[in-house]
């Protein structure tokens, strides 16, 4: 019997041997799988690490190659399944996602025929008093005195983007307080999201 050491031995010299001349392969297949040289060495990396673990299961003689390739892509196919894709939302998305989601909130909570049954002017003037500086300029501007958004950042000395994005913040924040308003006047249950909030 073979002492421990031997086999190591023997094992990492064949490893050496047989499928390190492959790296250069293995790193193109990887590139060609990735298409970034960063996520590209991280495979090889990985997948050599996993080939020289698993270097029992090789059968020696038979397409070192297409051995490693084949641990390459399975290493690659999870790295893909553990990194889910994510999306950068700047403040506008943000308040686009929760508007929606407020909208919908009401709708579900029975808000959806609140204009034809309520007379809101008062309900507006309160909730528009609540919104804080520079929104509640912006909505004035625009919602109340119909002024392009043009205007309105020649108005405010404040780029166009500026302005759309204090305009959607400030609906958003004029929606909750109808919606706290229409509730607190027995039309409908208060929306879950407005209770948390």
């Amino acid at each position: 019997m073979q002492c421990i050491p031997s086999i190591v031995r023997e094992r990492d010299v064949a490893f050496e041997h047989e499928a390190i001349p492959w790296i250069d392969d293995v790193y193109r297949f990887a590139l060609s799988l990735t298409r970034d040289e960063s996520d590209a060495d991280d495979v090889v990396q990985d997948t050599f690490l996993r080939a020289f673990r698993s270097w029992h299961t090789y059968m020696p003689g038979s397409d070192c190659r297409r051995w490693l390739f084949t641990i390459c892509r399975n290493v690659f196919l999870r790295s893909r399944e553990r990194s889910r894709p994510t999306v950068e939302l700047d403040a506008t998305d943000v308040d686009a996602v929760s508007a929606d989601s407020l909208y919908s909130a009401a709708m579900h909570e029975g808000f959806d025929d609140l204009f034809a049954r309520l007379d809101l002017a008062p309900a507006i003037a309160r909730a528009l008093a609540k919104v804080p500086e520079p929104f509640r300029a912006t909505l004035i501007i625009v919602d109340v005195d119909d002024q392009s958004y043009e205007a309105a950042a020649e108005m405010l000395k404040v780029p166009i983007g500026t302005v759309r994005s204090r305009l959607f913040r400030g609906r958003r924040l004029m929606q909750e307080q109808l919606l706290t308003y229409a509730s607190d006047a027995g039309f409908g249950r208060r929306p879950s999201m407005l209770a948390a909030s």
